[in-house]
């Protein structure tokens, strides 16, 4: 399982990269099919990450990368760090077929650490109560429920917020 995340590789989006729009129109695809429409960023992608404070990650597979077509994105995640207090990881995604490997668990650890490095006190996401994997993974990286926002997603479904304290 975690061997699978060790042979992937975490890379940091720099929008002005050649292979940026490839990686990115990848997401998008990812975006649509895991989330619902209301719920994707797939059409404001390019808006997020012009955001100053918001940074996205991906990960590829050795497999992948070994077929020479290194775009393929397996997973991401998008973070965004407002203030010196509080970040918000607002995306986190993993390829259907790629799941249960450790894939989620080490975006979730990158992007936890790239907040560490702007020096934020504290993280904090949203997540639906019935994505129990997703619930698991955020807990056992330490996050715990701040709160249970009625109607975050659509009327009658709610959000998790979590947070972890990064001092």
């Amino acid at each position: 399982m975690a061997a699978a995340a060790a042979a992937a590789a975490i890379l940091e989006l720099d929008p002005s990269h050649e292979r940026a729009a490839r990686v990115i129109d990848n997401i998008v695809r990812l975006e649509r099919r895991i989330f619902p429409k209301h719920e994707s960023l797939a059409r404001s992608i390019h808006d997020e990450l012009k955001r100053r404070n918001s940074g996205l990650i991906y990960m590829t597979s050795s497999a992948a990368r070994a077929g020479g077509d290194g775009d393929e994105v397996v997973g991401y995640a998008m973070y965004t760090c407002p203030t010196s207090l509080c970040a918000t990881i607002t995306k986190l995604a993993v390829k259907e077929s790629c799941r249960r490997q450790g894939h989620g668990e080490a975006l979730l650890k990158a992007a936890v650490e790239r907040c560490r490095g702007r020096r934020v006190q504290r993280v904090i996401l949203h997540v639906d109560p019935a994505r129990t994997a997703a619930v698991a993974l955020y807990r056992k990286a330490g996050f715990q429920v701040d709160a249970t926002v009625e109607g975050y997603y659509a009327p009658r479904r709610d959000a998790y917020r979590m947070f972890v304290d990064l001092q």
